[in-house]
């Protein structure tokens, strides 16, 4: 890994404790040009992880708060008359930054949630008739409790697959724990972060990214693994197009964090329950398992030629 990645993961490990495999995932993401999608219980570090990233990498951050009442004009901005112009202007919103936080995304309307889908697909925003380009580097980190949970919206598919991964938090180890009891609030420790990266870093090792070789044989393992998920009796349906091409990228990403110029198999398995775990569905009762469940199901299934 380079060394500029490995400071990432370790100012950002001093903030979220005993969570490098997550934070690792949610970096690989990003330099895979990727959104993020966090799904757990309240209070496990879901909105600090997102904020830690935001200072460590250097981007401009915005916070929004999710709810039954948020409008879609709350997110994207709205024109207002000014009587000294005599004219209107448009006032941006929230969603004009280079991190968005959608924190409990799935607590405000199908509506609301959908005013996210073209800024996530296209990185820009239509809003009367004018479509205003968002800035560069462009991410979503979205956070949502589980779907059990009372006054939730479960986002559709279509909004689903716009994000390349999903991961859980989840609890810490006991050691971790212990250090979090005997040490100060982590959200205190986020105004001593400083940038690791700035955003033409964070492009250029996108670009790296890109250039991470992958093996004919590589790509006959990742369409073994989409095609298995596309006739299996076990799924309402197989992975798609974007969806192979989020594991591709994803994979060369997590290649490059270990510092390889070149994808293997585990690179793939590494990174399959996040970007599997959102996007199938078991055919017997129609829900979406453990993202772990599936990807293990997947990697004894399919051989790796």
């Amino acid at each position: 890994m380079s060394q500029q990645l490995d400071n990432i993961v370790r100012q950002v490990g001093e903030v979220i404790l005993g969570k490098e495999h997550q934070i690792r995932l949610a970096i690989a993401c990003m330099l895979a040009r990727g959104h993020l999608l966090i799904e757990d219980i309240p209070g496990v570090g879901k909105t600090t992880l997102a904020h830690a990233l935001a200072v460590t990498l250097g981007l401009q951050f915005q916070r929004i708060q999710f709810t039954s009442d948020l409008l879609p004009a709350d997110i994207l901005g709205v024109s207002i008359y000014e009587r000294d112009a005599g004219s209107f202007r448009f006032h941006p919103g929230p969603i004009f930054a280079q991190l968005i936080l959608a924190d409990e995304i799935n607590r405000a309307t199908p509506k609301t949630q959908s005013a996210l889908l073209e800024a996530m697909e296209e990185h820009q925003v239509t809003t009367e008739g004018e479509t205003r380009p968002l800035p560069e580097p462009f991410f979503v980190i979205a956070t949502q409790n589980p779907s059990h949970q009372i006054g939730t919206f479960p986002l559709p598919e279509s909004q689903l697959d716009r994000f390349l991964m999903r991961i859980e938090i989840g609890y810490p180890d006991a050691g971790a724990e212990r250090a979090l009891l005997q040490g100060i609030d982590r959200r205190d420790l986020l105004p001593t972060l400083t940038p690791c990266m700035q955003p033409a870093d964070l492009a250029m090792q996108q670009r790296n990214v890109r250039e991470v070789h992958v093996a004919p044989a590589l790509l006959d393992y990742l369409q073994a693994l989409i095609d298995h998920s596309r006739k299996s009796t076990d799924y309402v349906h197989g992975l798609s197009p974007r969806a192979s091409l989020a594991l591709l990228n994803a994979a060369r990403a997590w290649a490059m964090m270990d510092d390889r110029k070149q994808v293997l198999p585990e690179d793939v398995q590494a990174i399959l329950p996040g970007v599997v775990g959102h996007r199938l569905f078991m055919a017997r009762d129609n829900t979406r398992i453990n993202g772990a469940d599936i990807a293990r199901q997947l990697i004894e299934e399919v051989a790796i030629p």
